[in-house]
């Protein structure tokens, strides 16, 4: 079991909804991006993803494309968000890391010497947006096999046809995005993810996360009513652009956990 089947099931054993919070490594400095990273966890949070920064971010909205470039002005790299997971490590040994971003800096690294650097590290999943079911066997089969989670994104045009595909090889959890479109952009809808959701637990064991559009305790605790959990990533990115105290970044990243967990 990775630390996230494990997180997974003790939050099920508590009867409890999960809040996974996302952030851009190295936003907007290293030094800061660490702090907020590692106060996490005592703000509620259950599962961290932590973004790879990468100068061409099809999925993301301007929130998080900012950040990109933020991360990437101060200098931040592949190798540096590796040595962010490891110095997490050293005063946690179990809140679950999943890196999230696009497979090009992966790919120029060399997927065998990352994978392993990425176990190493202590990173426990991959969501990496840009590579579709069809190429599992460069990605996705040798991360599992390597021990690391491979979660794959449903969407809201993930139709009966197309998801067991996407379910094939997934593991870990399945994260539904809410909304079609960029990150930052919409309101997530509970009645509108309900049957989504339902749609994806009827054909997999898997947790099932829902984020995209989600930015209020309300919000949180509405979507984690119908899901297994809820993601919030554009709305704690945008206060850190905003050069908001990590204090205050925390305090405001508890009120959301809060939600969800209420649920």
């Amino acid at each position: 079991m990775t630390r996230i089947d494990r997180k997974f099931a003790a939050l099920k054993a508590e009867g409890k909804k999960a809040f996974v919070a996302y952030v851009m490594a190295g936003d907007p400095d290293y030094d800061t991006s660490l702090e907020v990273i590692r106060g996490l966890p005592g703000a509620g949070v259950d599962v961290i993803e932590l973004g790879m920064p990468f100068t061409d971010p099809m999925a993301d909205g301007p929130t998080i494309q900012l950040a990109g470039q933020r991360a990437l002005a101060s200098g931040q790299t592949l190798q540096k968000t590796l040595d962010m997971a490891r110095s997490f490590r050293e005063t946690d040994d179990t809140t679950p890391i999943v890196m999230m971003g696009y497979y090009n800096p992966i790919y120029s690294r060399g997927v065998d010497k990352f994978l392993e650097d990425a176990k190493a590290a202590g990173i426990d999943g991959l969501i990496v947006v840009d590579l579709p079911p069809e190429e599992d066997a460069e990605l996705c089969i040798p991360a599992n096999a390597a021990g690391l989670n491979f979660i794959r994104l449903a969407t809201p045009t993930t139709d009966d046809k197309r998801l067991p595909k996407v379910l094939q090889n997934t593991s870990g959890f399945v994260y539904y995005v809410s909304i079609t479109g960029i990150t930052g952009a919409g309101e997530a809808q509970a009645s509108d993810v309900a049957p989504e959701v339902a749609r994806i637990k009827s054909q997999t064991d898997l947790p099932v996360i829902v984020g995209f559009g989600i930015k209020t305790p309300d919000s949180a605790q509405a979507i984690a009513e119908v899901a297994d959990g809820a993601v919030v990533g554009s709305a704690i990115v945008s206060l850190i652009g905003d050069g908001r105290p990590v204090d205050e970044i925390l305090a405001y990243v508890k009120t959301l956990a809060d939600g969800a967990h209420r649920a």
